[in-house]
């Protein structure tokens, strides 16, 4: 019974390992742009007081993210390796697809980690496949929140690829 407890603990720490690390690997790489926001970032940003409701609502969401990694491409090269990495990712994790869009030569795909209920979400994949002098975006965002909440986060934010995010929001 240790065995098979001691084998459960270390699958999940190797998982949650991969999950933490795999797009690491764009950091600090010539050609890629990258955006990281770690959970003490967002623990300070929450401690802001206002009295605007929208910016009170941004303030609520940003208690309830962990990571935010965004890495942006206009690289043919990288953007290939950041679509292998991320399609590889996708199966592993055990992400569904929220949506897809193709517009105006953009390939756009969002997929989602489900929490405790329909619009929770503990983890989303964003991947924008541009074309031509198009950028390529991934991005990763961990925590307990929910979907239509994403809309106040990328217009306060100015995220890359967050006007695709905030119309997938609206047509969920």
């Amino acid at each position: 019974m240790r065995k098979i407890i001691l084998i459960v603990v270390l699958v999940l720490v190797s998982n949650t390992f991969f999950a933490q690390s795999v797009f690491d690997k764009f950091d600090n790489q010539d050609d890629i742009t990258t955006i990281i926001v770690n959970k003490k970032m967002f623990t300070l940003m929450s401690k802001v007081d206002t009295k605007d409701k929208e910016t009170q609502q941004y303030l609520a969401l940003i208690k309830k993210l962990d990571n935010l990694k965004v890495f942006v491409t206009q690289s043919d090269k990288k953007s290939d390796e950041m679509k292998a990495v991320a399609e590889k990712f996708i199966k592993t994790a055990g992400l569904e697809e929220l949506m897809r869009i193709n517009e105006k030569g953009k390939n756009i795909k969002i997929y989602v980690k489900s929490g405790s209920t329909d619009t929770q979400i503990k983890e989303l994949l964003m991947f924008i496949e541009g074309s031509g002098k198009e950028e390529t975006v991934l991005m990763s965002l961990t925590g307990n929140f929910d979907i239509d909440e994403l809309s106040v986060l990328t217009d306060k934010m100015n995220l890359p690829g967050g006007d695709d995010l905030k119309k997938a929001s609206k047509k969920k």
